[in-house]
């Protein structure tokens, strides 16, 4: 069974950092791109970040740019997201996301909560 599993999320104060973590089972993690997407209330989902199979290409949001960054293991099958210098508009559910070829999967999310 395919399982993308995240963790971290939590209470932030603004101006935090928090460390998101994926961790996959059920698949050949490396042949997968891995994406971070977002959805906070009322918004529609947004891509955060992207990395490629090899981890040797990375993409980010304009809004998150210079403050996150994405990185995987393959060797652990892991996928993990920094986020620095949080404010409240990062505030969200970060959903795990897993896509090659006509396959696509993805977590249940994490809730990320950005307040004083």
């Amino acid at each position: 069974q395919v399982q993308l599993v995240e963790s971290g999320g939590g209470l932030v104060q603004p101006g935090g950092s928090l460390r998101l973590s994926c961790a996959a089972s059920g698949f050949t993690f490396s042949n997968f791109a891995m994406k971070w997407y977002r959805q906070a209330p009322g918004k529609e989902r947004e891509l955060v970040a992207a990395i490629s199979s090899t981890g040797g290409t990375t993409t980010y949001a304009d809004s998150v740019k210079g403050r996150f960054t994405i990185s995987r293991d393959n060797a652990k099958n892991t996928m993990s997201l920094q986020m620095n210098s949080l404010t409240p508009t990062d505030a969200a559910v970060y959903y795990c996301n897993a896509v090659r070829s006509k396959y696509e999967y993805w977590g249940q999310g994490t809730q990320v909560t950005v307040s004083s």
